[in-house]
């Protein structure tokens, strides 16, 4: 049992969408499918704009380049590693900040002490879903005159204070990977409010088209085939029944888990969460080691998610992050995915309660 399992509808599902494009030899180049998943997913997730991607981290590439984003760049170093390594991609410098030990989002009480003359804008991630602080990142954000980006690549259907985690900062992205609660085998998305942002947006990921024979800047190939985009329409024709039985999944965990010696995710005040991950914070490394590897033996694989902090990666400039780097020697994510059973979870925990110190 690996750490997620992928949602999959039946086969006839993904035909019946997969057909219209056979039928029309028309399988990549902004399809009716692409066309007909992005007016979906606006009118399900309240969304202003959304752009289509081949994947979940070209959108942040993008992004970084659409808003000319230069020098440094504040971020958490605690997340998946594309994260940092857009930065670094596009030329521009990670500036660690460290991260809020309960609901492991960056700290926005040491951005301030972070930010230079070089400063351009802030990268921040809902860890797990879990919403950063918003607020006080966006009055930082207006003080110093910096650009938000959010990777939002956890927080489908998520929402905070009531409205869509996706309409917070200038640009968010989302990651539309096999592993996740929607998805299109690989893909992803940007999404923005501002709709001459929006503009550069499309044009960037479309080689910079603005017509087919004339050009808005440069640009790259980040578009989403048809291919992808049926599998898409036939998962989303399932996410309440997602939603809803990982929603479950997750209350049994927590039944099991109760009142134990081990710590677990804090979810932001005024979030409808989405059952994404169910992380667990072992007391030390050696602890996590002995779970993780007991785990292993009744072939069961969970995830050291994330390890290690990007802070500590050979390529960027290391410097401190004490929370960051406790917690990511001492995180797990546990098996988590729709077709989980109750049994499945209390063995689980059974093993897990059993090798605690």
């Amino acid at each position: 049992m690996n750490v997620t399992k992928t949602f999959l509808p039946h086969i006839e599902e993904y035909v019946k969408y997969l057909q219209k494009a056979y039928d029309k030899a028309w399988l990549t180049n902004r399809g009716e499918l692409v066309y007909e998943l992005e007016a979906k997913l606006k009118e399900y997730l309240v969304v202003k704009n959304l752009t289509l991607t081949t994947n979940g981290t070209l959108p942040l590439q993008i992004a970084i380049k659409a808003l000319n984003l230069k020098n440094e760049i504040i971020t958490t170093p605690f997340s998946y590693v594309a994260t940092t390594s857009s930065i670094v991609w596009e030329s521009c410098s990670p500036i660690f900040v460290d991260i809020e030990s309960e609901y492991l989002t960056i700290d926005p009480n040491k951005i301030e002490k972070a930010i230079t003359d070089k400063t351009s804008a802030i990268l921040a991630t809902h860890v797990f879903g879990n919403p950063c602080d918003v607020e006080a990142i966006e009055n930082i954000a207006k003080r110093h005159n910096l650009k938000v980006i959010y990777d939002a690549a956890h927080c489908f259907a998520v929402k905070y204070n009531g409205e869509s985690i996706f309409n917070y900062g200038d640009i968010s992205t989302c990651s539309f990977h096999a592993t996740k609660i929607f998805h299109t085998g690989e893909g992803g998305c940007l999404i923005t409010k501002n709709d001459e942002l929006h503009k550069r947006l499309f044009y960037q990921h479309n080689f910079g088209h603005k017509t087919p024979t004339s050009f808005h800047d440069a640009g790259i190939n980040a578009k989403m085939s048809e291919l992808q985009a049926a599998i898409g329409l036939a998962v989303f024709d399932h996410i309440d029944e997602i939603l809803e039985n990982r929603k479950n999944i997750i209350a049994t965990y927590n039944k099991f888990l109760h009142g134990q010696d081990i710590q677990l995710l804090k979810i932001r005040n005024n979030t409808e969460w989405n059952y994404h991950y169910y992380p667990v914070i072992f007391k030390s490394k050696e602890e996590l080691l002995r779970v993780q590897n007991a785990l292993n033996n009744h072939n069961i694989y969970p995830r050291r998610y994330f390890y290690p902090s990007l802070n500590t990666l050979d390529y960027v400039v290391y410097k401190p992050m004490p929370i960051s780097e406790s917690i990511a020697k001492r995180i797990l994510c546990l098996p988590l995915f729709t077709e989980m059973n109750t049994d499945q979870i209390k063995n689980i925990t059974d093993i897990l309660l059993e090798n605690l110190s």
